[in-house]
């Protein structure tokens, strides 16, 4: 399979932030790329004033522009996030569409942003978010896919479960800060791919100063054995990269991290 990462611009019209999606993956998929991935929160700035101002229901305008891009450039479209709302609750919520428009997978982000850094970044998302309660994999034509949404990386029991469940490839839309970006945005992703010997992919918003946050950017795929196959800076950028995710279970076969598994010890109360 090809996978195409869109580093897209974020800007306070929703207009102007659909048609630089449909924008970008028109390009994606011009280039061949059957799945194509957004990144966190591009519909609106990152804020949490900003999460309820652009918050919409399922099937609002933002998923039917999420819908309607699959099918017109005939791809699986990981759809980033958008806070949707739902009665009094907002989500921060991916949706992933299949090239015929259909609704296949929907992940709500599981671990919310709370981070409170000195001297650093200080941002509170369980201010306005509810968090999800699953984890979330679907069916593509290259193998089974994960979907994690930024956070949700730093949390290793997350990504065994999609391992367990048959993800091959793990996507991610993210935002990492300029305080976490340097740190560990990379060392994350590499992290999560060696844990559980998938494909890691992380999709963030353009960096732009002039925001009240400002997103780390170098988007980025990594493989089963840990390497960065491809990255991007700060910089507005498209990534494309050809997977071959039968090379998960060849490194599996090597190294039997998930069949060695000590599940006979794996609890809180164990003693000696």
């Amino acid at each position: 399979m090809k996978l195409g990462l869109c580093q897209m611009p974020v800007t306070a019209d929703l207009k102007q932030n659909h048609a630089a999606m449909r924008d970008m993956v028109q390009k994606a998929a011009a280039q061949g790329c059957d799945v194509v991935c957004l990144p966190e929160m591009w519909p609106c700035p990152y804020e949490n004033a900003a999460f309820v101002a652009y918050a919409e229901p399922e099937r609002g305008e933002t998923w039917q522009a999420l819908r309607d891009t699959a099918v017109e450039c005939g791809v699986y479209l990981v759809g980033g996030s958008m806070p949707e709302q739902e009665g009094e609750r907002i989500y921060n919520t991916c949706f992933v569409f299949s090239p015929k428009g259909e609704q296949i997978a929907k992940h709500r982000k599981v671990h919310l942003f709370d981070i409170d850094i000195p001297g650093g970044q200080r941002f509170m998302e369980s201010d306005t978010f509810t968090p999800g309660d699953h984890f979330t994999v679907f069916d593509s034509p290259g193998g089974k896919l994960g979907v994690a949404i930024c956070f949700d990386i730093r949390f290793v029991e997350q990504f065994r479960a999609m391992a367990l469940m048959g993800a091959k490839l793990v996507l991610v839309p993210g935002a990492f800060n300029l305080t976490t970006g340097p740190a560990h945005w990379e060392l994350s992703f590499r992290m999560r791919a060696v844990d559980n010997q998938v494909f890691t992919a992380g999709c963030a918003p353009a960096q732009d100063m002039t925001a009240s946050y400002h997103s780390w950017g170098h988007s980025m795929i990594c493989d089963p054995w840990g390497r960065v196959l491809c990255s991007l800076e700060e910089e507005p950028g498209l990534l494309v990269q050809e997977l071959d995710l039968a090379q998960a279970d060849a490194i599996r076969g090597q190294i039997p991290i998930l069949k060695n598994r000590r599940t006979d010890l794996y609890r809180l109360d164990y003693t000696e």
